[in-house]
């Protein structure tokens, strides 16, 4: 067909009828998914015949926005071309669909009405009457949501995992309040060969880091872990990137980083969203259908989408590190397409080098476009914290670092403090660990992962940060580039979820405040709500004294076991009373490795019954 054949003859009668939709029939709209609160629906339109390729551009030309209501409520989300709607199975550059997801936060009667309009780089225009209505324009309806029917760990069973001003992501639907646990590595997740058009440009050239030949993910030791009924595209295909999130959910995590673009100088050079290496304002749509099928796995098996949305080798490849079109262009894309998976954090980069004139304009982009108000981070280089973050300080379109340091706990405790000095408390995780060619080491080379567990998974929750994803070394096998195998890490995940779970089952968290001062002990960490319950962290065992402060109340001490994730037991105290400063004792055995105490205020005694 002609570049602007069928769309652009399309576009010339809407023109001659004064451009006005109503004039034409309106054209056919399927609405899928299963109606209920916090399932995706999907809405179809048929609209004009493209490709991917075509002039005009049909991710630049055409800009569909939806606008979805339920009394005040309203939500205004950015659709997508689809090509024939079903090109994650096709593989078709071609096609007349173009589609929005939402997200229903509330059951009952939802309308829509879209808004679909043609002109020169309207994709990028915030104006709403920019360019001209086309095809579909003004197409509504009504639609009505029951209930959601599912349960944790998936994501539809707990809502929209937001931002609410204190150190943790809370889901909307049950109000619970998250920690993450998961992983960093391998960054180049998404470069695997079971996606359409999906290669290794180059042989990895890090100068030192994780050189070899050309190389693209397979997970080939997870395709045993793919279960019937779990999604597959083209024949079977998808298996092992299946297979190696349904591992990683079985060990407890509940997080995975990648970028979705690292081209442009990139460090694996093989994951791109457009139709080729070369192209920067072209989509491919079966590349991103088939990712999509991934991300929803991720959501049924609660694992949240951290996508890091650039690195520093390339933070500069879009529109020079401006913020233009290419730029919007991809954020845009981005936010149509994934937006509405329920638990997602947008990264601005890693190790980033945008100035802070770039970051916030990045945030405020991409906090106008996605409906749901994600949170937005942001990972730098040890030693560039107070240049990056301290100017994002308050900043309302920024929700916290993304560390990357091994100074864990003074860090993390320190952006918790400026944060809420400057009146928007900040959520702090640990994303990364050095140094670059160790991280985390595989369980053979580091089975107990001590200064791992003590230093910064510890280290991080006893300060109050929310938690924690694992980095891979490059001099050691399965590294962030060309990791095969979770297995690799078995124990560290073993390890990461025995915290959590501590936490979760024992702890008030969002209620305990870092309290190191309490304790005697150099190294230790304390998380307490005072005269409630503490929670004392001793890296290196032995003992310490804690405050109790005024209060007079009996306080019962069982120990937990950070190495095994053993149940509470009573060490060589049982019972301390206050106020003032007590002893706790120790554990009852290995009193030279880290234990963690907890101090809780005793139940009161039943009376004896009456004979």
């Amino acid at each position: 067909m002609t570049r602007y054949g069928p769309w652009m003859s399309v576009f010339i009668g809407l023109a001659l009828l004064g451009g006005c939709a109503t004039t034409v029939p309106q054209a056919p709209v399927v609405a899928t998914g299963p109606m209920k609160q916090w399932h995706t629906v999907t809405l179809t339109f048929e609209g004009p015949h493209t490709d991917e390729t075509a002039r005009p551009n049909p991710f630049r030309d055409s800009r569909l926005n939806v606008t979805f209501s339920n009394g005040a409520m309203e939500y205004v989300v950015p659709g997508y071309y689809a090509a024939d709607g079903h090109a994650g199975q096709t593989s078709q550059m071609a096609g007349n669909k173009w589609r929005v997801h939402f997200i229903p936060s509330q059951t009952g009667r939802w309308t829509y009405k879209a808004s679909f309009r043609f002109g020169a780089d309207i994709a990028v225009s915030d104006d709403p009457n920019a360019g001209e209505p086309i095809s579909f324009d003004g197409a509504s309806g009504v639609f009505t949501i029951s209930p959601t029917d599912k349960i944790a760990p998936d994501f539809r069973g707990r809502g929209l995992l937001q931002y609410v001003g204190k150190r943790y992501l809370r889901f909307a639907h049950t109000g619970e309040y998250f920690i993450k646990g998961g992983a960093d590595s391998p960054e180049n997740f998404l470069a695997y060969a079971d996606f359409d058009d999906t290669y290794d440009t180059a042989k990895l050239e890090r100068k030192g880091e994780a050189v070899g030949e050309k190389f693209i993910h397979r997970y080939e030791p997870h395709v045993q872990d793919w279960r019937e009924g779990d999604p597959t595209w083209k024949d079977g295909k998808g298996k092992g990137i299946i297979g190696a999130l349904n591992y990683l959910a079985s060990k407890g995590m509940n997080s995975v980083y990648f970028l979705p673009y690292n081209i442009d100088g990139g460090d694996g050079k093989d994951v791109w969203p457009w139709i080729g290496p070369d192209s920067r304002d072209r989509f491919d749509c079966s590349k991103l259908d088939q990712w999509e099928i991934v991300f929803t796995h991720m959501d049924r098996l609660g694992l949240m989408l951290h996508v890091v949305t650039q690195e520093q080798e390339n933070d500069q490849g879009l529109d020079e590190g401006e913020l233009g079109v290419t730029r919007k262009l991809y954020y845009r894309e981005l936010i149509a397409r994934f937006g509405h998976h329920l638990a997602l954090v947008w990264n601005l980069g890693e190790e980033n080098t945008n100035t802070d004139a770039q970051r916030r304009a990045f945030s405020k982009y991409i906090r106008d476009l996605d409906p749901y108000d994600h949170p937005i981070v942001c990972h730098t280089f040890p030693g560039q914290y107070d240049k990056v973050y301290t100017p994002l300080l308050g900043y309302e379109h920024f929700e916290g670092p993304s560390l990357q340091t091994n100074d864990t706990h003074a860090q993390t405790l320190k952006w918790l403090r400026e944060s809420k000095k400057a009146g928007r408390q900040w959520f702090v995780c640990l994303d990364e660990i050095g140094p670059a060619h160790t991280g985390v080491k595989p369980d053979n080379d580091d089975y107990m992962h001590d200064d791992v567990r003590r230093n910064h998974l510890w280290g991080n929750l006893m300060a109050g940060g929310a938690g924690v994803e694992w980095y891979f070394g490059y001099r050691f096998a399965h590294n962030d580039l060309n990791c095969e195998s979770w297995r690799s890490r078995e124990h560290m995940w073993d390890l990461t979820r025995y915290a959590l779970e501590f936490f979760r089952s024992h702890l008030s968290f969002t209620r305990m405040n870092p309290h190191d001062e309490l304790t005697s002990a150099p190294d230790d960490y304390c998380l307490a709500e005072p005269g409630s319950s503490y929670a004392v962290y001793l890296p290196n065992g032995g003992t310490t004294d804690l405050d109790l402060g005024e209060s007079a109340e009996a306080f019962r001490i069982r120990w937990f076991n950070p190495r095994e994730g053993s149940p509470l037991r009573i060490g060589t105290i049982a019972l301390v009373t206050g106020p003032g400063v007590v002893k706790i004792g120790q554990p009852w055995h290995d009193t030279d490795k880290d234990w963690v105490a907890l101090i809780e205020r005793a139940p009161p005694k039943r009376p004896k019954r009456k004979p």
